[in-house]
């Protein structure tokens, strides 16, 4: 697969599309009465200013900048609809904060609620083919003060602090036009029967009601053809899903096949999808990476190999446009800059990624923790919202190969009772098992950080001054379990449930973490505030004053995270300052505080976890590999 600048959506890519990012007229509706007077029908003299989509009204590179409490916006723009007569008009949002209602010229299309998730509508029986242009308009609603809103890091109050940041309301992700035939592909998702040799890809299909015919898939690597099938197509409904099975006989090689995805080497394939049926045909590109992930013997586990997870949190916020990414460039060289520091992971924290990002993260080799923007109460129409949001989440992301593991709460957001309700906790019981319904392919967190009811694996935070306090909780086997059976180092129990959610093994006992088979992550730690010039540095969780101090400290806390036998990976708070959070390995203009080279040594220094020779042999087969030019 080449590299190129991202299609909004990677996954099902046609190459005919409109981008509408730009310039939109743009209104502040504070008293709520734009659809009492008619806004959507564009009356003059109501957008009486500008805003550069997708960038949110709180940020800079909007052209707005105004961080105050605005609960309702609306946008405008025209544009040109070309369609064939056989043809349907979709558009699609990549992201609305919180809840849209679309018109077209004048017409209610259609409307979602759910600020981190993409949502596409036909407009075509509302478009007016008889003029040149057409008239868009959206109302966003995203009230301020809502806590019981899906919403991560954003503040409820007028200005952030501690670890809350502005606001992103409104359109923050892509807006875009794509002309389809009337009986379509919705969505393909690939994934990987490795005790069989196969490859599965599931194909959605639209406006097929009554119709018949045949998709095609083929899977090609670098222009060579490795398998391909084509499958019937049958419905009397108007959308259906058709499931291909293609073999491949190398995946059942005893050795490691080359082909497989990892961070080290993140192999793609083409899969090109044609659908034909009487009512014509429609071609898709997508992309696949062959992976498996699993958990045994207290280790994550990629394509059935133990795998050290070395992660940094990520918050995916720049100051100049917060949630939304200043331009593609910048989706990209984050995750260079994370592979740079010597990370194979990354733990995207409280917000659902662009999918440009996990694209590059997909293309380049960095493992994604795919983690939902919490609410901060509970309530039945909070966990109704939260539910219903999360499902498309991992929906969206589940043909992503670099995704390996679902976190849906952390740190008992949204459910600040789970310790002592009964009823917070049958909701994040649920949430795992939906989750697990979904997608039973990967591992779910439903709880991160403590208060666990049931998880594949055990993330813990710990932010712990110094590396003596680490090990005193993590050092061996006695300590994990004197840790996992208190209280939790935030003052949390760790662990409301015992039972095993899903462990392949049982205990092992002879290093990993021993508690029912499931993995001991660190999953946050450090947290230093460390500003190379003076000036703010704070929020942090210890603060150091001088780059050697942060080189120390930095390298104390990782140390005593990788000596443990019991601990199967970390993840460090955080990659960048992010306002007033100045605890990142980088400064918000992402500057690395110490020298690359230095940060990496310390992430990438080998796990006791890990016997010797396997680290050997990974050391042999990467270097042998980069000599004859292969995938290590």
């Amino acid at each position: 697969m080449t590299e190129e600048t991202p299609h909004p959506r990677p996954l099902l890519r046609r190459p005919r599309w409109t981008d509408l990012n730009g310039t939109w007229r743009f209104a502040f509706d504070d008293t709520d009465q734009g659809i009492a007077q008619r806004w959507f029908d564009s009356p003059d003299g109501v957008f009486d200013r500008t805003i550069e989509v997708p960038y949110p009204p709180e940020s800079k590179l909007s052209g707005v900048a105004d961080t105050s409490f605005h609960p309702v916006l609306w946008y405008e723009r025209t544009f040109v609809a070309e369609i064939r007569a056989d043809e349907r008009l979709l558009l699609h949002f990549g992201a609305v904060d919180y809840r849209a209602t679309v018109w077209v010229n004048g017409h209610k299309a259609g409307e979602h609620e759910g600020g981190h998730t993409p949502f596409t509508l036909d407009i075509t029986e509302v478009v007016d083919l008889s003029t040149e242009w057409q008239t868009l308009v959206v109302r966003a609603e995203d009230e301020p003060t809502d806590t019981g809103q899906p919403r991560g890091k954003q503040t409820w109050n007028a200005e952030p602090s501690g670890i809350w940041y502005d606001r992103t309301s409104g359109i923050w992700q892509t807006v875009w036009l794509e002309p389809v035939p009337a009986v379509h592909i919705d969505q393909v998702v690939t994934g990987l029967a490795a005790a069989d040799g196969a490859v599965d890809v599931e194909i959605v299909i639209d406006g097929v009601r009554d119709a018949t015919g045949t998709v095609d898939v083929t899977l090609t690597l670098d222009g060579e053809l490795h398998a391909t099938c084509t499958v019937p197509v049958r419905s009397s409904q108007a959308r259906c899903i058709v499931y291909a099975r293609l073999f491949l006989p190398s995946l059942l090689n005893d050795h490691r096949p080359p082909i497989l995805w990892t961070p080290e080497s993140p192999t793609l394939f083409d899969v090109d999808v044609r659908l034909s049926t009487e009512a014509g045909t429609d071609e898709v590109t997508s992309y696949a990476g062959l992976r498996e992930v699993s958990i045994a013997d207290g280790a994550f586990r990629l394509n059935d190999r133990p795998y050290y997870l070395r992660m940094v949190l990520e918050q995916g916020f720049w100051p100049e446009s917060h949630l939304a990414a200043p331009n593609d460039d910048a989706l990209r060289r984050e995750v260079e800059l994370i592979k740079e520091l010597g990370f194979t992971g990354v733990r995207i924290h409280q917000k659902v990624e662009d999918p440009r990002f996990l694209y590059w993260c997909d293309r380049l080799g960095l493992l994604v923790w795919g983690e939902m923007a919490n609410a901060q109460m509970f309530s039945g129409e909070a966990a109704d919202r939260f539910t219903r949001e999360w499902l498309e989440v991992v929906d969206r992301d589940r043909g992503h190969p670099s995704v390996v593991t679902w976190v849906p709460l952390n740190e008992s957001w949204g459910v600040p009772k789970i310790g002592t309700s009964a009823r917070q906790q049958h909701y994040a019981r649920g949430l795992y098992h939906l989750t697990k319904a979904i997608d039973p392919t990967r591992p779910v967190i439903a709880n991160d950080g403590w208060e666990h009811t049931e998880t594949d694996i055990l993330g813990i935070h710990d932010y712990a001054p110094d590396g003596a306090g680490l090990r005193s909780r993590f050092g061996d086997a006695d300590a994990v379990r004197r840790t996992l059976a208190g209280v939790g180092p935030a003052g949390r129990k760790l662990m409301l449930d015992h039972t095993n959610s899903q462990s392949n093994n049982g205990a092992n006992g002879d290093g990993y973490s021993d508690v029912d088979g499931r993995p001991l992550v660190i999953t946050e730690y450090g947290g230093l505030s460390y500003t190379p010039t003076s000036g703010q540095r704070w929020y942090g969780y210890r603060a150091v004053d001088s780059a050697e101090e942060f080189k120390r400290t930095f390298e104390d806390l990782t140390d005593a995270l990788l000596q443990s036998p019991q601990v199967a990976g970390f993840c460090y708070t955080q990659l960048t300052d992010t306002m007033q959070e100045r605890n990142g390995l980088l400064t918000e203009d992402r500057e690395p505080k110490l020298p690359v080279e230095v940060i990496r040594d310390i992430v990438r220094r080998p796990s006791s976890a890990f016997p010797q020779e396997l680290v050997d042999a990974h050391r042999r087969r990467a270097r042998e590999a980069a000599e004859e030019g292969g995938p290590a």
